[in-house]
């Protein structure tokens, strides 16, 4: 017998074969889309969302400022002559107006002239929380605009539900030649709306100017050039 070891015979055992690599997935219109890698988020979150909270403090606060004001105004000014504020140009004097700006619809029927008011100060309710909602991060001034517009409105409103008439107490005047001119008695529901106006005009002016954001484009959403056709076989 022989010490010398046997080798080992060879096998013909067949190598194994690698998986398949994964072929990006195509879309309906033929354009390949590489998938999302690992850990990457699927969603991106959407920031600068428009805080109804802040909607509704600064519209609160405008409304509580407007309302005492007026309730002030009813106590102390009814059935007195004009308290001057600065001489020659504010006094406070109480005032009813019935009709809308500058006296709108003042000698109207009260049953036409409530119904317009109350549905256009609904109207205009409903348009300022629907835009409120489309809020952009970069709208800054309309922010504080839509909420103070909001704050007026409900005021007013507030007027016209209790007593039929809103309460105006503001008047600003200016004496040239010796002619006495008034701008229209105003209240401080007036004043928001025309501040928050002035913030709505603001943005429609600087939003003109601001170049439009690039949109985020989330890893799942980059596109792959379509894989060519396998040639067809001769």
């Amino acid at each position: 017998m022989s010490d010398t070891p046997e080798e080992p015979k060879e096998t013909n055992s067949p190598e194994p074969i690698p998986p398949p690599e994964p072929k990006p997935a195509l879309r309906a219109d033929g354009v390949a889309r590489l998938a999302a890698p690992t850990g990457a988020g699927k969603q991106i979150p959407a920031e600068g969302s428009p805080s109804y909270l802040f909607l509704a403090i600064v519209s609160i606060l405008t409304l509580g400022l407007d309302l005492g004001s007026k309730q002030w105004a009813e106590r102390t000014l009814d059935m007195r002559p004009p308290m001057i504020v600065v001489e020659k140009y504010v006094d406070f004097i109480l005032a009813r107006n019935k009709g809308g700006a500058w006296g709108l619809l003042q000698t109207t029927s009260e049953l036409v002239r409530r119904p317009f008011f109350l549905l256009v100060s609904a109207l205009a309710i409903g348009f300022i929380v629907t835009l409120f909602s489309r809020l952009q991060p970069r709208q800054r001034a309309l922010k504080w605009g839509l909420p103070l517009v909001l704050g007026g409105a409900l005021g007013n409103v507030f007027d016209r539900i209790h007593y039929g008439w809103v309460i105006d107490f503001i008047d600003v005047h200016v004496t040239r030649g010796g002619i006495e001119h008034h701008w229209p008695t105003f209240n401080v529901a007036d004043i928001a709306i025309c501040v928050g106006v002035g913030l709505m005009a603001v943005d429609m002016m600087v939003g003109k100017k601001q170049p439009k954001p690039v949109k985020e484009v989330a890893p799942a959403e980059v596109e792959a050039p379509a894989a060519e056709p396998a040639p067809e076989p001769k």
